[in-house]
């Protein structure tokens, strides 16, 4: 991810930014509160001096008082531009955004065909954006599973999405291209393979962290949990052998729209979860989930008795 695309997604997320500027006529512009302008996104939001901000010509805006700035933020390879709003007496700076609630992705993560642990027919949805070879990702799966899911039993479903992030973890793309060979001859393989790596990552890594080990250790391990699930085995060395990035890229890509920039990251009905966080911390947020759909969640579990000791 680029640092202007991250700038731009910290604009996205302001929601005002006030300051003082000495007063004018409405619809002026003059090189000393332009100057002021820019000085005040710079600070306000860390832009680096290689980006460049150009202010464009303010037009009238839906909101009385106020006039529409647009920002362009710039460098070598990228622009943005951003709408700021201006008070027509040139006090106020702010920035506002309006939101499609109808069209928010994160409540439309494609989960078609992928593997479903828990309640298929559960109201709340638990997807997460998983790396097999990131050590936090694990972190998080070994709080999901299996505390969270036996908290929930019935009343929640889990749903994995592969986002590998390849320039860290040279293994994690094998590793999810196998996963996925697995899941398309069955869920329960596909969920002992994962937790099997997310448990024994040092295992893969191997001592001497060669590569190419790494990936025959995912590949013995995939026909392991084959052949205990009895599948074709002759359809799996094929997938295997493939390769086949195709549908872990469409994860990949969907993760990137979503501004998804680490794993693991979780959403609970679309709302995000950042990082490997405790277990008592995610049962927050599905506590709320359930809530929104007229569920009583489980009662708060009560710590373990010492024994006065």
């Amino acid at each position: 991810m680029s640092r202007l695309h991250f700038l731009a997604g910290l604009l996205a997320l302001s929601l005002a930014v006030g300051c003082k500027a000495q007063p004018a006529a409405s619809g002026v512009q003059d090189a000393a509160l332009n100057r002021r302008i820019e000085v005040m996104v710079r600070s306000q939001f860390n832009i680096p001096p290689e980006v460049s901000v150009a202010l464009g010509q303010r037009t009238s805006s839906q909101i009385s008082g106020y006039d529409t700035l647009p920002v362009t933020l710039s460098n070598s390879s990228t622009k943005k531009v951003i709408d700021f709003l201006i008070s027509t007496d040139n006090k106020k700076l702010a920035r506002l955004e309006t939101f499609d609630l109808a069209k928010d992705p994160v409540f439309n993560i494609d989960i078609a065909g992928r593997p479903v642990r828990g309640n298929p027919d559960a109201k709340v949805t638990v997807i997460n954006f998983d790396d097999l070879e990131c050590p936090y990702c694990a972190r998080m799966h070994s709080s999901l599973f299996p505390a969270t899911m036996d908290r929930y039993k019935d009343k929640v479903r889990f749903i994995y999405k592969d986002d590998p992030l390849t320039d860290l973890h040279p293994w994690a793309m094998h590793a999810a291209v196998n996963a996925n060979c697995l899941a398309a001859q069955s869920d329960q393989a596909y969920w002992n393979f994962v937790d099997y790596v997310h448990a024994h990552g040092q295992e893969v890594n191997g001592e001497d962290r060669n590569l190419t080990k790494s990936f025959a250790a995912l590949d013995r391990i995939a026909r392991d949990e084959a052949t205990l699930a009895k599948l074709d085995s002759a359809k799996l060395d094929a997938c295997l052998a493939k390769q086949d990035e195709t549908q872990v890229r469409a994860s990949a890509k969907e993760a990137e729209a979503l501004g998804i920039d680490g794993t693991p990251a979780v959403f609970v009905d679309g709302e995000r979860i950042n990082g490997a966080v405790p277990a008592e911390q995610v049962w927050l947020v599905i506590d709320r989930a359930l809530r929104a759909d007229g569920i009583e969640p489980p009662p708060p579990t009560t710590p373990p008795v010492g024994n006065g000791n």
